[in-house]
């Protein structure tokens, strides 16, 4: 069973944030003044979701991952649905995030509700010191997401 709860940004788990985002310079910025929830199971971190308050009472979600051994198995759904609920509850009006322009974490914010807002160009080439390819194909654009609450 899984429960989750919020934990200060300094007990995030830089390992499982890197599944997501391999840009430790990157992920140690965004951590800075974050509100990160965490998915347990059985004691154990299996997810994490870090958010930072932009304007208008909007979030921006940063990261979402999932460990290796669990992924696929609803973790990520589950923790997501958790932070949505939670967020608004507390009066937050949108959420908004970026992602790359294919593979399975487009389709997974739009199951969710994401729709597309916007598209950043060379948005990875331009902030990743290394290319980031995806089954062989490298992200060079960002789609921005949104998600009306």
């Amino acid at each position: 069973m899984l429960k989750f709860k919020l934990v200060p940004p300094e007990n995030a788990f830089m390992s499982l944030l890197l599944e997501a985002d391999p840009s430790e310079v990157s992920v140690r910025k965004y951590l800075e003044n974050s509100c990160c929830y965490v998915a347990e199971q059985s004691d154990k971190t299996v997810g994490i979701c870090v958010l930072n308050a932009i304007d208008n009472g909007n979030v921006e979600l940063f990261n979402i991952a999932v460990s290796p051994t669990v992924q696929g198995k609803g973790v990520g759904t589950a923790l997501l649905e958790h932070v949505i609920k939670s967020v608004k509850a507390r009066g937050v009006s949108c959420i908004e995030l970026g992602t790359g322009t294919f593979g399975y974490q487009l389709s997974f914010y739009q199951r969710l509700g994401f729709r597309v807002d916007s598209i950043v160009k060379d948005f990875f080439i331009d902030n990743y010191d290394q290319p980031i390819f995806e089954a062989g194909i490298q992200h060079k654009d960002m789609l921005r997401l949104v998600l009306m609450l």
